[in-house]
């Protein structure tokens, strides 16, 4: 892979002039499309500065998807995963894929990427799939138009507008599995714009079993709620406006196993109640033709709320023990799960474990002890960015910027309290119609953390366009990852509560094991190269798009953040190279074809991240409109050995549409079949010799489900 790149390079001349003697091949009468995105400038696709990938409203329906995380399996690249039981993950080119860190995540430019654990909750997000006109993703490192964290990629998830969906929606969603959604939505015309409130709810009993084919705590239930708006105050300024929340819970498995003997669990499960709250305003300002301002600011909350009983032998509370735990937590660890046979050579060490002997030999650190464990979480952002948009010229066009963010988290659990972050953010893209042909694109950003520090990084990209809607594209890029404020400044420890029966005269104590960072965490830091090729064949309805990546991240936090595990650091590196390749084939007027593709090879520096990416990965698609209200669509998707877990999946999708009066009723259904013989979550992984426990999981094979949609 590694001599693909220059010689790709070397054959752009080659391809520019082949191109240019046969424009009759490329001629376009028709407007091409536009994506915003990439630069924050409105741009035809071959001129964007990387590869994008858009999944419009047509897709997005056909696909028959529940939850937004199965809609990335459409987007080359694009790794999906379940942490825990039926909760996704998503991550482009791996990476961690348990925790999902490198990728930003945006609902109408407002970032859903939590600021505590610098996590997506893809299930929890405050938007039905209902109300998306399209999802823009930009594939490749992005820091420069939104910030650190855009790491590896940036997924624009953009509602529809209010004016654009008057009237009243209602639909209901049954089937296998414990499927029971619904959605309801009503947009009105206002004097000077519109409004839209939706309502909606989803609801299944999971996918897993257990080993004993008994099904695994991994419910979900979720309420949403979405009230938007659009004012146009003059012919020059546009005023728009959300409100949303969501709440629900999602089932997990109880899985604390007692470290010092056999003793009975305390709860049946450990249930986490989730609760998003999100406010967003955005003013447009058009002060001349030429030149644009946009002021956003948004407010958002998340809580995730998790309590339950564990039982354990009394010396987990035992204060020479957790004493012992901070003073060398891997000793410790070593010392209780020997038996106590584990012995030190530092005076200081050995002597609390002689007092843990004791206390474990005379009786009373044996006795059983029921508590209750609050992993309680609570998140906040508050954020406001001003983005000017210049065309100093017809050929010349800048785009600059200001933000300022504070980040907050909440926890007795993950930092004995609370924590903050403040940051602040200057950025700017320049674009340079140099010749009919030639496009010259140069952006930068410097962010300053009051937790990481200072950073700057620059992108610098050519485009060469061959034709109308045909684009050669070269560039180079820098990003970064900033930590999260639980990779900053955790302190983990758990406080047990209502402790029956009491323990050394208390009802409540520490349990032994803790956590804490080393506080000094860098950047993770990333070098990106890419040519590629983006073109629209109109005579055929035909858009191909063509990826070669070189990326080596250095100083890659890969530790997995877990309270008895070593301590996170930069140690890491990983470098990743390879091609996508994206097809989107209007075939007739009622067939459409679409193809994904990724080839990824990594090559980490710790071989227990050897695994997060697949080899080969993609998806096939086939829409198909029958006529007489009929329509169809069926989709294959391929992931090869993700983790050591292969998966294939069968979806179709079956459609029929009723003229009702001036109504319309939709009746569809979706039958998916899994095809591989892997589980759905991911199998055990071992970090330095310690093992993350992770069950395993064998997930049912097929899910068939029905829909109805009545619009009026």
């Amino acid at each position: 892979m590694r001599c693909l790149l220059p010689t790709f390079a070397l054959l752009l001349p080659g391809l520019a002039q082949a191109f240019a003697s046969q424009d009759d091949l490329f001629a376009s009468d028709s407007e091409l499309p536009s994506v915003l995105t990439a630069t924050r400038l409105k741009q035809a696709p071959a001129a964007v500065p990387g590869a994008m990938t858009v999944l419009d409203r047509e897709l997005i329906r056909a696909s028959g998807a529940r939850d937004i995380a199965e809609l990335m399996r459409l987007v080359p690249g694009m790794m999906v995963s379940y942490r825990q039981g039926n909760l996704a993950t998503v991550n482009y080119h791996g990476s961690n894929s348990s925790e999902a860190r490198r990728l930003q995540v945006l609902i109408d430019g407002r970032s859903v990427y939590r600021p505590g654990l610098a996590t997506v909750d893809w299930f929890d997000l405050p938007l039905a799939i209902e109300d998306i006109e399209r999802i823009e993703v930009f594939r490749g490192p992005n820091t420069v138009s939104y910030g650190a964290n855009a790491l590896l990629g940036v997924v624009n998830i953009i509602s529809r507008k209010p004016q654009d969906s008057l009237g009243t929606r209602l639909q209901w969603r049954y089937g296998q599995t414990g499927i029971n959604d619904w959605y309801a939505s009503h947009g009105q015309a206002l004097d000077n714009g519109a409004l839209r409130l939706s309502l909606s709810g989803q609801a299944d009993n999971g996918f897993d079993k257990d080993a004993n084919q008994q099904p695994l705590r991994d419910d979900r239930r979720l309420n949403r709620l979405l009230l938007s708006a659009e004012h146009d105050l003059d012919s020059q300024q546009q005023l728009s406006w959300q409100l949303a929340l969501s709440e629900g819970s999602n089932q997990q498995p109880y899985t604390y196993r007692p470290v010092f003997g056999p003793y009975s669990p305390g709860d049946q499960g450990s249930d986490t109640q989730v609760r998003d709250y999100a406010a967003s305003v955005r003013w447009n300002i058009d002060l001349s033709p030429q030149h644009s301002l946009q002021l956003q600011g948004n407010l958002q909350h998340w809580e995730h709320l998790r309590s339950w009983r564990a039982c354990d032998a009394a010396l987990s509370y035992y204060p020479p023990l957790r004493q012992l735990w901070q003073m060398n937590p891997q000793f410790a660890q070593r010392f209780a799960l020997s038996g106590f046979t584990a012995t030190s050579q530092v005076a200081a060490e050995q002597a609390l474990a002689n007092q843990i002997i004791n206390e474990w030999l005379n009786g009373s650190g044996r006795q059983e002890t029921c508590g209750t464990v609050n992993q309680d979480l609570r998140e906040s952002r508050a954020e406001i960015e001003l983005l000017d948009t210049l065309s100093l010229t017809d050929d010349l066009r800048l785009l600059s910027g200001v933000s300022l963010r504070r980040d907050q988290a909440d926890s007795q659990t993950y930092f004995a309290g609370s924590t903050h972050n403040n940051l602040g953010r200057l950025f700017g893209h320049l674009e340079w119609q140099a010749s009919e042909r030639w496009l010259l694109q140069g952006g930068a950003m410097y962010e300053y953390d009051q937790l990481g520090g200072d950073s700057l990084t620059p992108r610098l990209a050519v485009n060469y366009l061959l034709a109308p809607g045909h684009g050669l594209r070269a560039l180079y890029s820098e990003a970064v990852r900033s930590p999260d404020l639980f990779e900053s400044t955790p302190n983990w420890s758990y406080w047990i509560t209502d402790i029956s029966p009491n323990i050394y005269g208390r009802s409540d104590a520490y349990y032994f094991v803790s956590n804490q960072g080393p506080e000094n965490l860098d950047n993770e830091r990333m070098r990106s190269r890419e040519i590629g090729y983006n073109g629209h064949f109109e005579a055929w309805q035909l858009s191909l798009d063509v990826k070669l990546f070189d990326d080596h991240i250095s100083g890659l936090i890969s530790e997995p953040l877990l309270n008895n595990a070593i301590p996170a650091s930069n140690n890491s590196s990983i470098s990743l190279r390879g091609m996508e390749t994206q097809l989107d084939w209007r075939a007739s007027s009622r067939d459409r074809l679409r193809l994904s593709y990724a080839y990824i090879e990594d090559d980490p520096s710790n071989p227990n991240d050897k695994h997060q990416s697949a080899r080969h990965s993609g998806s096939t698609g086939w829409l198909a409109d029958w006529g007489q209200g009929w329509s169809s669509s069926l989709f294959y998707y391929q992931m090869e050995a993700l983790n050591e877990q292969p998966f294939q999946r069968l979806d179709l999708r079956l459609a029929k549409r009723l003229q009702l009066g001036s109504s319309q009723l939709e009746l569809a259904g979706v039958w998916q079949q899994r095809l591989d013989s892997g589980t759905l979550a991911w199998r055990e992984v071992l970090y330095n010799g310690q093992q993350i426990q992770r069950e395993s999981r064998n997930d049912q094979r097929h899910r068939v489900y029905f829909t109805a949609e009545l619009e009026f």
